[in-house]
């Protein structure tokens, strides 16, 4: 079986250097529920962490134009639910507090229903140079489910 590890479904919006929107759905048929949480399915905390990360991991590289590419190296003040179950709709907010060409630190929050259920205060990140940025934005495109960037960048 081949697993894809994104833990969001699309980018919904874009603010260069500042802050990225996403969404992601949760359902039972999810793959990394097959083996464990037998019992009661239950999403593991720590994949919102990661839907986090990765969010603001794509805010790194299109705020430096696909030119850096970003490695979380620490997290802090991490706040998940105990207990999420499968078949809800997730909203991903990220924004980047400081960003320079070697490192950045965002935070970012998942919210259900319009509530906060989980929040990362400080993520920060080291930057590594691209050696081809179109490859990037192509698989940031891709991932995303974007399908006009220049629309999402627009959205207030």
């Amino acid at each position: 079986m081949t697993m894809r590890f994104l833990f969001y479904d699309r980018v919904t919006k874009i603010e260069k250097g500042k802050r990225i929107v996403g969404v992601k759905s949760l359902s039972s048929s999810e793959a990394f529920l097959e083996k464990h949480f037998t019992k009661v399915a239950l999403i593991p905390g720590t994949l919102l962490i990661e839907a986090m990360a990765q969010m603001l991991g794509w805010l790194v590289a299109y705020s430096h134009d696909f030119r850096l590419a970003a490695i979380m190296t620490l997290l802090g003040d991490v706040r998940i639910p105990p207990a999420l179950k499968p078949g809800v709709k997730l909203d991903i907010e990220g924004a980047l507090v400081t960003n320079t060409e070697r490192d950045s630190m965002g935070r970012a929050t998942v919210s259900l229903d319009g509530e906060v259920i989980a929040q990362v205060d400080r993520l920060i990140f080291i930057h590594f140079p691209v050696p081809t940025p179109d490859a990037l934005l192509k698989r940031f495109i891709y991932y995303g489910g974007i399908e006009d960037l220049a629309a999402l960048e627009q959205k207030p």
